[in-house]
């Protein structure tokens, strides 16, 4: 597990500069304390910044094949190199490292740009063709590990594991992109390929990109299976069948997963999705198996004795952390490693469960994407009762009556879900279950945005009309209705929110995120079932719970889900409150021209007096208020 960066020019150009290509690669020092290693010829430089897993002693990068015409700088973990090694080396491969990362450039020599498809695993990478004067930039399947870029009106390739790489040239303009920032507002989130930059892209999952003088093409190498017609093989199968073949699978993933020179150990909060991977690191016999928790001192928000029924029933050696709001103090810290304004608050129990566990390992396992194939969102709930007859027109008329009415002051109350239910059936049904995680809608964003700001977006606010969610809204449209809504959370929240904060916040403390759920075996076989068995009636997870019956205790498996966050709508009233009235301040908000200063202050102090909850809008344009201070 590494970070990487580099840059390439145009036939003709000077050669890249080391200087520059260090800094680059400094920025990065987190994503891999134990080794820095450059590569630089006359049009490209290759950085890379190593956090050692495997073959510890030889595994170092960037690394060629045995002529140096092919280069390679890494980020990521291929699951099935040793079998790929042993066809390699039949073929007359040789090899001087025991890497996954030596494996790519050997498997990319004997099956050209195909080879990708051979790969199981989550990976981001640069790899140099010197004869064919061509570099590509992989990014996995799921978008696991991510990747930055910028091709300059020059010519030249900027890229990276973080963003912060690019912006170390200063050829690099720092303009924000008013569509990222809207979207950013909207989804709490920035989707790829945007970013909060004009001209610096992500890397979609599943894609690559092919430069060659100065010019450059992606094309995609994966997606999810279409769906299949009535006679499908999986329609056709028994219930009994399908349980048999998911375990497998959910096995295997968990397996492949545990190839490591270093310690390993897992997140465990007690829910389905990760006692089922410690469960399964039980059954494979992992020894010692560490697990870690977090908690926290408001005792709604609290777990952790789900995790140690978990943790005492599979007899791991178990560590539990005590989130307290002091942990505000990090706002700072974890805005810089996240380098885009990011709205999930949850990176703050990410952050800490990961400082917590890199103490004693190097490698965890997560559940993470469990709730994405398996459909384990309330919002999947809702958009199926969105459905039923009458729903619509009823709920709107009680959305207008709860809307006069403050929120209930309890976390979990019934009262604040069904607020929540009715608010979403106000926004279009076109966006369908994405209506239920818009936290600014069309009127809201007129009411709040500067006229500049309204202008620069040319008054298009209905996020259903932008790419890319244009193009996943109807590629949902595709599947059964449940299924359809899994692929929407499988290309743009699990990417661009969930495996962001998981990537960042992890390797923030030098720390390997493994996610057995993303496997894409698994996710391919998942995404083939009928809806119907991910979403029975009103049970999430329906075909998963059945399936881990004989494993986990029928508490953990049936109990609500609860969901990772923190008490931020507390905090900000109290121990956050300082910042927001700094940050938040009209005099501020005018000066620097985004934002309508009276509608900003407006919902400031209807949070502050308990008459309303916009802990989601007030925190979103607090880290990016504290974002652009550090960034801009």
């Amino acid at each position: 597990m590494c970070g990487f960066c580099g840059l390439i020019h145009p036939q003709g150009f000077p050669p890249p500069e080391k200087s520059l290509l260090k800094a680059m690669t400094q920025t990065i020092i987190h994503r891999g304390p134990d080794e820095e290693g450059l590569y630089l010829d006359e049009q490209t430089g290759l950085g890379v910044r190593r956090l050692s897993i495997i073959d510890l002693e030889k595994g170092h990068q960037p690394l060629s094949n045995e002529k140096g015409t092919i280069w390679i700088a890494y980020n990521g973990e291929v699951y099935n190199f040793p079998q790929l090694r042993k066809e390699l080396q039949a073929r007359g491969h040789q090899f001087k490292t025991r890497t996954d990362t030596e494996t790519i450039v050997h498997a990319y020599e004997e099956w050209g740009e195909n080879f990708i498809q051979k790969l199981r695993g989550m990976f981001a990478f640069a790899l140099w063709d010197k004869d064919k004067k061509t570099l590509y930039l992989w990014r996995d399947r799921l978008g696991i590990k991510p990747v930055y870029y910028i091709l300059q009106t020059d010519g030249t390739l900027l890229f990276g594991s973080e963003l912060k790489t690019i912006l170390k040239s200063s050829q690099v303009s720092r303009a924000v992109n008013p569509r990222a920032l809207d979207l950013y507002l909207t989804l709490e989130y920035i989707p790829a390929p945007f970013s909060i930059f004009e001209n610096i892209y992500k890397l979609p999952p599943g894609c690559y990109l092919k430069y060659h003088e100065g010019k450059i093409a992606i094309h995609s190498y994966w997606d999810v299976p279409r769906p299949c017609d009535k006679s499908s093989s999986h329609e056709c199968k028994s219930l009994a069948e399908v349980k048999e073949k998911l375990y497998s699978l959910l096995q295997e993933s968990v397996a492949l997963r545990l190839i490591s020179d270093v310690p390993l150990g897992a997140f465990l909060s007690g829910g389905i999705d990760s006692s089922t991977i410690v469960g399964l690191m039980h059954e494979l016999n992992v020894s010692p198996l560490l697990t870690f928790s977090i908690g926290f001192e408001e005792s709604t928000y609290n777990e952790l004795q789900y995790a140690r029924q978990i943790a005492q029933r599979f007899e791991t050696q178990h560590e539990e952390f005590i989130l307290r709001p002091n942990a505000v103090e990090l706002v700072d810290q974890l805005i810089y490693h996240l380098d885009e304004p990011f709205g999930d608050f949850s990176l703050f129990p990410t952050y800490l469960v990961s400082k917590m566990a890199r103490k004693r390992v190097k490698v965890i396992l997560s559940g993470d994407g469990g709730d994405e194939i398996f459909g384990g969102y309330e919002h999947y709930q809702a958009q199926k009762i969105a459905r039923w007859p009458t729903v619509a027109w009823s709920g709107r008329l009680l959305s207008q009556l709860l809307h006069k009415l403050p929120p209930s002051p309890k976390k979990k109350g019934w009262w604040n879900k069904l607020r929540r239910f009715t608010q979403g059936l106000n926004n279009p049904s076109s966006l369908r279950h994405l209506r239920w995680m818009v936290f600014l809608n069309e009127a809201a964003k007129e009411k709040l945005y500067s006229p500049h700001l309204l202008e620069q977006l040319q008054n298009k606010l209905e996020i259903s009309q932008i790419s890319p969610l244009t193009e996943v809204l109807n590629k949902a449209s595709l599947y059964d209705p449940i299924t359809g809504e899994l692929l929407i959370d499988l290309k743009l929240y699990l990417p661009d929110d969930i495996l962001v904060k998981v990537d960042r916040m992890s390797m923030a403390t030098s720390l390997e995120s493994r996610v057995p759920f993303l496997d894409h075996h698994l996710v391919e076989f998942v995404f083939s079932l009928p809806g119907k068995l991910k979403l029975r009636g009103l049970t999430t997870k329906w075909i998963f719970k059945k399936t881990v019956e004989g494993l986990l205790p029928r508490e953990n498996i049936y109990r609500p889900k609860e969901g990772f966050s923190i008490p931020i709508k507390h905090w900000l009233r109290q121990e956050l409150k300082p910042l927001l009235l700094d940050y938040l301040n009209p005099h501020r908000i005018k000066r620097e021209g985004y934002f309508q200063p009276e509608t900003v202050n407006s919902m400031l102090q209807l949070h502050l007096a308990g008459r309303e909850n916009f802990s989601h809008q007030l925190w979103s344009l607090l880290v990016f208020q504290i974002w652009k201070e550090n960034y801009l």
